[in-house]
């Protein structure tokens, strides 16, 4: 029963899509197992370039059975108008399924999520105001509606009083905001249970038995490690478990059923949102990287924040996921820059430490200890094997691999499926 799950190994946004894609090539059933509409997953295919928020990447391969685990938070219209998108561009939907115990994105989440961040000011925490946050709390109220209350108009209807009952109180009496009205929310959303019916089952049971039969499935993450909820840059984080650990409480899956786990890394660092970030570079390298790596968020376009590769947060990735391999993405976007730095400690006050530390208002002190590395200063997208590449980049290579402790499965040089340098057949190592 072989089975694989890729997880962001930094603050997300490191090219995951690009490497589930790769890797789906070879699966029979891609799982999405956690986070929300608030990730976006970016697949370019030939010339043309896919943004997922809900759906997996796996789609975009015919005859792939595709889920929607059940710890995803899922905005059911979200996910039909996503789909709507993919199907008008000639992409067959046809072989999504849903969790019946998805938790459901309401309205009355994403204008929670909104005025909460208003509220907050400047201790705000960049969320992309889609309702996840709420939806979460909810979910540990233990009052939230999940998709099988949606096809249940009883069930539907008695949490749904419930909730307003609740929450119009809290938009009235705490943030001077209109409530919603039941009746209106009521009928538009057994409908929308209606047009997800097809899609609905029990994901759980449906893995298990792939599973059972040698089916290969991969899991795939969203967000990434220092996003996790218990082991990110709390409370700058989102509200789920990207790790890889979360794909067993994401998916319905016992440990055993998970034979490896492989981290996605870009060859430098980037995040969105609040929070300290030791080896951010707000200058014109940094400025550099970001419009090179092209990088603005999938989904709500915002600039990323960009630094060097940090190792020390790399390290702390792979130990809190068990990592058994790192795939590195965009090694081409530092083509022009003649000196490299990777961060491979950070100073605090007298001492170096080398553990990514709890505290955020330590993290903020801590000052990066750099290693200065040799650049190319050559182009790479055309790489498509090891000696291909300047040599001056693969002693970048083995020195990041050398320094994490892991070992480098995959290396890719652009975002299209070919420019790729080198990929280790990860389910031929498994059969």
């Amino acid at each position: 029963m072989p089975s694989i799950v890729v997880i962001g190994a930094q603050w997300g946004d490191e090219g995951k899509a690009r490497v589930v894609d790769y890797v789906a090539a070879g699966a029979d059933i891609i799982v999405r197992y956690q986070g929300g509409n608030n990730a976006g997953h970016t697949v370019v295919v030939g010339e043309e370039e896919f943004k997922l928020h809900l759906v997996p990447a796996g789609i975009l391969y015919a005859g792939k059975l595709c889920l929607i685990a059940n710890g995803v938070y899922l905005d059911p219209k979200a996910l039909l108008a996503e789909m709507h998108g993919l199907e008008k561009r000639g992409v067959d939907t046809r072989n999504l399924r849903v969790s019946d115990r998805a938790q459901v994105v309401m309205p009355y989440h994403l204008r929670l999520d909104e005025l909460e961040e208003v509220r907050r000011g400047l201790s705000r925490l960049g969320t992309t105001k889609l309702g996840i946050g709420p939806t979460a709390a909810d979910k540990y109220y233990r009052m939230g509606i999940r998709v099988s209350d949606l096809l249940e108009p009883d069930e539907l209807a008695a949490k749904l009083e419930l909730n307003l009952s609740f929450k119009n109180k809290v938009f009235n009496l705490v943030y001077g905001s209109e409530g919603f009205d039941y009746d209106a929310l009521y009928s538009e959303y057994l409908s929308v249970g209606e047009r997800l019916a097809p899609l609905v089952t029990d994901t759980s049971a449906l893995l298990h038995q792939a599973l059972q039969s040698g089916k290969r499935v991969l899991f795939e993450g969203a967000q990434g490690t220092l996003l996790d909820v218990d082991h990110g840059t709390y409370p700058y984080v989102t509200s789920s478990h990207p790790v890889s650990g979360g794909a067993c409480l994401g998916a319905g899956l016992g440990p055993k059923e998970i034979s490896m786990a492989v981290g996605v890394s870009k060859a430098y660092t980037t995040r969105v949102g609040e929070g300290p970030f030791p080896t951010e570079l707000q200058d014109e390298i940094g400025n550099q990287i970001r419009e090179k790596g092209r990088e603005y968020g999938t989904t709500t376009g915002r600039p990323r924040r960009c630094g060097w590769l940090d190792l020390v947060a790399l390290r702390y990735a792979i130990r809190v996921n068990g990592l058994d391999g790192l795939a590195l993405t965009k090694l081409d976007v530092l083509d022009d820059l003649p000196v490299i730095k990777v961060c491979v400690g950070y100073r605090l006050g007298d001492q170096v430490i080398m553990d990514f530390p709890a505290s955020l208002a330590t993290l903020a002190d801590c000052v990066p200890v750099y290693e200065e590395l040799e650049g190319w200063c050559r182009p790479t997208s055309g790489a498509r094997n090891e000696n291909d590449l300047p040599p001056q980049a693969r002693a970048y290579l083995d020195r990041i691999a050398k320094l994490a402790g892991a070992e480098l499965v995959m290396v890719s040089v652009g975002p299209r499926r070919t420019e790729t340098v080198f990929c280790r057949d990860l389910w031929v190592d498994l059969d």
